[in-house]
């Protein structure tokens, strides 16, 4: 090999090596990640002020208040209006047993005009859902769970009737449950479930305030003059219990929408529905060999027809008119 091929083949290959390096250089800037920028921090205003009562939950209207609805929480004092309840100045316990006039939401501070308390004007109106009626009906000691019934709890309702017949010394003797899941809106004139020093207060009364539809204050009304009225207390698990058969039987329309806080209200709404229907009943014959189990034969009581004069001519007869 001569210098002169020498020489360009060493040229050729300081090229080639210059240009490796070059797209070496420019595909490593290419792929280089861009400057992220970085927001600086906004500095939150100073919670300064004093402690605001605020829900601890969504509020709807007609809710009755309870020791888990409210909690005291600090809050900017630029910002403390004066319906609010600060701590030191209102007692949560005073609150218990009020209901909600203006819906408050999760975090809401509670202002003295979306509550309304108890025996003021309006309040039982308040406590009512919409297109909800309040009947009251009288109950005893031992047909009330002795006193263990409070406002806010949900109950089913029994009648217990007598059906006669021909026999009068066996009648049929009948207890069967007209309407389910209502809720206690008072017993006697109270409304809250605790006393002055927020404990339970047991005690027996007379009458019982409940919250139903149109349709339920009508068969409650009409049950109270063929029987006993008797109150069964509902656990808190069967409401969700019945719940889950409906949903699972296609009882219940759930919404379409991927909305987990509608769906929230709609299964909300549906558990606390009174359930009006056709459920069981228990006759004597359940509880006793020498009860009936049926129902006794009526008395027949001959028809008397219309005696009605009828003229053919000269000739009148008279004609009975008997009914079907």
């Amino acid at each position: 090999m001569d210098v002169k091929k020498a020489v360009l083949l060493a040229g050729a290959l300081i090229i080639a090596v210059a240009a490796a390096l070059m797209a070496r250089s420019m595909f490593s800037e290419t792929q280089a990640p861009a400057p992220q920028a970085t927001a600086s921090a906004v500095p939150q205003q100073a919670l300064d002020g004093p402690q605001v009562l605020v829900a601890k939950r969504a509020l709807p209207v007609g809710t009755i208040i309870d020791a888990e609805s409210f909690r005291f929480q600090p809050w900017p004092k630029d910002l403390v209006e004066e319906p609010y309840y600060l701590q030191g100045k209102a007692d949560p316990q005073s609150l218990q047993g009020a209901v909600v006039r203006n819906a408050i939401t999760a975090g809401q501070p509670a202002t003295r005009g979306a509550l309304i308390m108890p025996g003021e004007r309006g309040f039982l109106a308040a406590a009512l859902g919409p297109g909800m009626r309040a009947v009251t009906v009288p109950v005893s000691m031992q047909s009330s769970v002795a006193g263990f019934i409070f406002p806010g709890d949900r109950v089913d309702v029994l009648v217990t009737q007598t059906v006669n017949g021909e026999d009068a010394n066996n009648p049929l003797r009948v207890t069967e449950t007209i309407v389910r899941n209502l809720r206690v809106l008072a017993t006697d004139q109270r409304t809250n479930a605790l006393d002055e020093t927020g404990k339970p207060d047991v005690r027996t009364f007379s009458n019982v305030t409940l919250e139903v539809t149109p349709r339920i204050a009508e068969k409650i009304a009409v049950s109270q003059t063929m029987g006993q009225i008797s109150l069964t207390l509902r656990a808190l698990a069967d409401t969700k219990q019945d719940l889950d058969a409906a949903i699972a039987n296609g009882n219940v329309a759930l919404p379409n929408s991927n909305d987990p806080a509608a769906e929230k209200r709609a299964l909300t709404t549906i558990a606390s529905r009174p359930e009006d229907g056709r459920f069981g009943y228990s006759t004597g014959g359940d509880v006793s060999r020498f009860a009936r189990r049926s129902m006794p034969p009526r008395k027949v009581v001959p028809q008397v027809g219309a005696l009605v004069r009828v003229a053919r001519g000269t000739a009148v007869e008279q004609v009975e008119i008997r009914g079907n």
